[in-house]
């Protein structure tokens, strides 16, 4: 997502009329701060009173607004008797008003980094556990014990097993197709290529396809704002996995599903929601009958638990160790040691500057397995519409040199 600063100049009575660069304006409602969707390019804001009689008194105000990926602060002063001149730093995307401000405590600044944390409710003690929290913790416990075996089970042949799945659901099926192709369309493929690689994510045991292609796009169009689903301005924990134990904050952002309209018209994955349950229990019964116990212990479990954890870490690690390259107004970073597990995931403020981009290693030397296979698609013809960054775009994000954060 782009991120430039903004300024515009905005005038008129009771409706403020807009001035702003290469932008395209779309009124989403009667909004005090109206929500805008603007296409890639500088940003366009457009800023409503909120009472005319604090315009008549000529009254400074300073609200805080959420354009999707960045806080920012709008600042409305009057000048003259028309005139209020709005600054404010933010990508391309929505506007919206920011929600009310929760309750926050235990402030701490991240292990060696300049993120400072703030976390909003306990997630053992003294806390509503709903259904849905019982039962993802048993699972998490239940998956992580059964690790517990690896040791007792291992052989060659299961650690090959291992390595294979690891591979084939961790790149295929969540980084290639989950994330690079469903959640941000950067290719496109025949569709039965589609379903394979999307087979092969619902056996990385995360979700099904609608599910987790919903929560990452809330987590692009709110990202590390008080809507994000798993910032770690909320905590290291919250971002990497706490996140997922706590279904009433989640819900509450992520909840709608309205952003995937796209895959809800499509039987394939309807069919694998309803279904999904039945999928990563045809895997454990398949390995136990080619290898017994030890296939279900490093193939199913070592391998899911694996994967959950490199997943998990493109969201905490990559947003609070690294460098940034591109100004995102987010806290995305470029991380070498999770894009090494996660098959170039890693680069991650890369992908918030481009999140359309089927490429995240951008330089020659930032190894990106996925976009090598996105790549030999296109060369044999099995991936069209292959999406990356134009030189134009980069150039509007770009700092003038990689600015380390840790």
């Amino acid at each position: 997502m782009a991120a430039v600063a903004a300024s515009a100049a905005v005038s008129g009575v009771g409706a403020p009329r807009l001035v702003g660069i290469n932008a395209q304006l779309k009124s989403c409602g009667p909004l005090s701060v109206s929500m805008v969707q603007c296409k890639i390019g500088l940003p366009a804001l457009r800023v409503s009173s909120s009472s005319n009689e604090r315009q008549r008194r000529g009254l400074s105000t300073e609200r805080r607004v959420n354009l999707v990926g960045t806080p920012l602060v709008i600042k409305q002063q009057k000048q003259g008797t028309q005139h209020w001149r709005v600054q404010g730093l933010g990508p391309v995307s929505l506007l919206e008003e920011a929600p009310a401000k929760s309750e926050e405590r235990e402030p701490h600044q991240i292990w060696m980094s300049d993120v400072v944390a703030k976390r909003k409710r306990p997630y053992f003690w003294n806390r509503k556990w709903t259904s849905k929290d019982i039962s993802y913790a048993a699972f998490m416990v239940f998956m992580h014990g059964l690790c517990l075996a690896a040791p007792f089970t291992f052989s060659w042949q299961a650690f090959g097993v291992f390595v294979g799945l690891y591979v084939i659901t961790g790149m295929f099926g969540i980084t290639l197709s989950y994330h690079r192709q469903l959640s941000h369309k950067s290719f496109k493929t025949p569709k039965w290529l589609e379903y394979v690689f999307a087979y092969c994510g619902v056996q990385a045991v995360q979700g099904d396809p609608i599910e987790w292609v919903s929560s990452h796009r809330y987590h692009h169009q709110h990202c590390d704002t008080p809507k994000d689903p798993h910032s770690p301005y909320e905590g290291f924990w919250h971002s990497h996995m706490g996140w997922l134990l706590d279904d009433e904050s989640t819900e509450a952002r992520v909840g709608a599903r309205a952003n995937i309209a796209d895959m809800e018209k499509d039987p394939f994955y309807k069919w694998i929601q309803k279904t999904y349950i039945i999928h990563p229990i045809m895997m454990a019964v398949a390995l136990f009958a080619l290898g017994g116990v030890p296939y279900v212990i490093w193939g199913m479990a070592v391998r899911a638990v694996w994967v959950y954890h490199i997943t998990w870490f493109v969201n905490s690690a990559s947003h609070v160790w690294g460098s940034q390259k591109w100004n995102t107004g987010d806290l995305s970073r470029n991380n070498w040691w999770v894009a090494l597990l996660a098959f170039g995931e890693g680069w991650h403020n890369n992908h918030h500057a481009f999140e359309y981009s089927a490429r995240h290693g951008l330089e020659w030397w930032q190894l990106d397995p996925t976009w090598y296979v996105v790549k030999m698609l296109q060369t044999v013809g099995l991936a069209t519409k292959v999406k990356l960054p134009t030189e134009e775009h980069m150039r509007k994000l770009s700092f003038p040199a990689a600015t380390p954060t840790s």
